[in-house]
């Protein structure tokens, strides 16, 4: 037990008997500080300052004057030797004690050593009083608030409320520029007392200034020419039948639009002029410019419907695709408003355009949109049979389907025909050694006669895969290999959704 108290009653070495030998000194910046061992739960005892070697006695020649030129560390061997003013500063700093939350380490390091470094390039190493020195975390929040002072002096602007005097003898600036009286003397004062001789600051008056132009900007814009329109919707007052399509770059004047009882008789006689003439580009100036005319009259009757049905008719027997599209999306919202007209065949349309663009989520967003009695009628039951034999690769079935297309359809199909030949002569290849009659795929394919068969061959570079035999003209499926496969791949990479809306 004796060992036991003994060894018990043995204290810390204290920081004297710690202290190195004198050959050795501490680099400038130590990457820790040595501090005390803690004896119990007391407060943190005041550190010692570190038992450094004391400075080598620096001799000054006789010839010259001591105050002129302060002592500096010796650098002769390779290692400096610091007074110990400098070397207690460098311990209060790194002192627990002395930590500041809004100081980080690397910021108050980087200021101890400029401090230390500017004592010693300036010769004041020795003469500075370390001990009332400032720490660099002091030094750094002083740096920082004369930065924010200067900041706000140069920037009015984003002075705080609390800049201005509190003496009471003075108001902020903001205050003696408002020419309003405060709430106070508007209460007590009786109205008209406010004083009038107080002159707006030149801010307020480029404000007024800016305001006024930027009015008069505002109402020569919003000024429309004599005679001012009304409230309600344009109602024309021309009387010519035939206009050509402008588009409009300003509101539209009545004497240029045509009221419904002139478009009427307009529709006649585009009718006429197109089963005469054939002129689509006449024919389609004149129908945008009836549909522009129905717009800027917010016109919305079972009139409109035909005019848009009659032109997606006329675009589709000329393959405009993107006037077609047009008219399609401007239908779809009359018939949402419950205006007669032909829904079904114009939604059977808009399924086979989706197959055309395939537009995976358009076509079954439209197939969503049918009710059970619409998809029993026939050009809505076609498409989607349609659609059905082309998901399921039955291109047999498909060609059936465009042999008997119901309406106008078939135009739409005319569209993506080829492609899906393509395909289908990729198939047959594949499928049928060493070779098919070339009726077989007349037949199959849905071309007209046996000429269109070869030539659509011929025209993919297929010509040696036709041979004329004694009883049929032959297509040799073995020699074509992957002749069609490059043409079907381009196929389906590009679709045409030009007008698209």
């Amino acid at each position: 037990m004796s060992g036991w108290t003994a060894t018990s009653t043995q204290h810390a070495p204290s920081a004297a008997q710690q202290a190195q030998p004198a050959s050795y000194t501490y680099p400038p910046n130590p990457a820790y500080t040595a501090v005390p061992v803690r004896q119990g739960f007391a407060s943190y005892p005041a550190a010692p300052p570190p038992a450094y070697p004391p400075p080598p006695h620096v001799q000054t020649p006789m010839n010259t004057t001591t105050n002129e030129n302060p002592p500096k560390p010796d650098q002769s061997q390779g290692k400096m030797q610091w007074p110990e003013s400098v070397r207690l500063y460098v311990a209060r700093s790194f002192h627990p004690d002395n930590d500041d939350p809004s100081v980080n380490r690397p910021e108050m390091e980087a200021k101890l050593k400029e401090v230390i470094r500017s004592a010693t390039e300036s010769g004041t190493l020795y003469t500075i009083d370390w001990d009332s020195m400032p720490l660099p975390q002091t030094l750094v929040k002083n740096e920082r608030a004369a930065t924010s002072a200067q900041s706000s002096l140069f920037n009015p602007k984003k002075r705080k409320s609390t800049d201005h005097p509190v003496d009471g003898s003075s108001q902020p600036p903001w205050a003696a520029t408002n020419s309003r009286p405060s709430l106070e003397d508007r209460i007590s004062s009786p109205r008209g007392t406010s004083d009038e001789s107080a002159k707006p600051s030149k801010f307020q008056k480029d404000a007024n200034k800016r305001k006024r132009r930027f009015e008069n900007e505002y109402k020569a814009y919003r000024s429309p020419s004599p005679p001012p329109p009304s409230s309600g919707p344009v109602v024309g007052t021309c009387e010519i039948l035939e206009k050509k399509y402008l588009r409009l770059t300003a509101p539209p004047v009545p004497s240029k639009v045509r009221p419904e009882r002139v478009l009427r008789q307009t529709l006649d006689l585009l009718k006429k002029k197109w089963r005469k003439e054939g002129n689509y580009a006449y024919i389609c100036d004149q129908f945008k410019s009836m549909r522009q005319d129905l717009t800027v009259q917010h016109i919305k009757n079972a009139f409109t419907v035909s005019v848009y049905e009659i032109h997606a008719r006329i675009a589709l027997e000329k393959g405009d695709i993107g006037e077609y599209n047009q008219c399609q999306t401007q239908l779809r919202s009359l018939y949402a408003l419950g205006l007669k007209g032909n829904p079904v065949e114009f939604k059977a349309y808009r399924i086979l355009y989706f197959i055309h663009t395939a537009n995976r989520s358009g076509l079954n967003d439209a197939i969503t949109d049918l009710t059970p009695a619409e998809k029993n009628e026939r050009p809505i039951k076609h498409a989607l049979d349609v659609r059905s034999a082309l998901a399921l690769g039955n291109y047999h079935r498909f060609f059936q389907l465009y042999m008997d297309t119901p309406n106008m359809g078939a135009y739409l199909m005319d569209m993506f025909i080829v492609r899906e030949r393509l395909a289908a002569l990729c198939n047959i290849c594949k499928a049928y050694k060493t070779h098919v009659k070339l009726r077989f795929i007349t037949e199959e394919l849905g071309f007209e006669s046996d000429a269109d068969a070869a030539q659509f061959i011929i025209d993919y570079q297929g010509q040696h895969l036709l041979e004329d035999r004694t009883e049929y003209i032959a297509f040799l499926t073995e020699k074509a290999a992957n002749l069609f496969e490059g043409p079907r791949a381009a196929a389906f990479r590009k679709v045409d959704i030009k007008g698209q809306i």
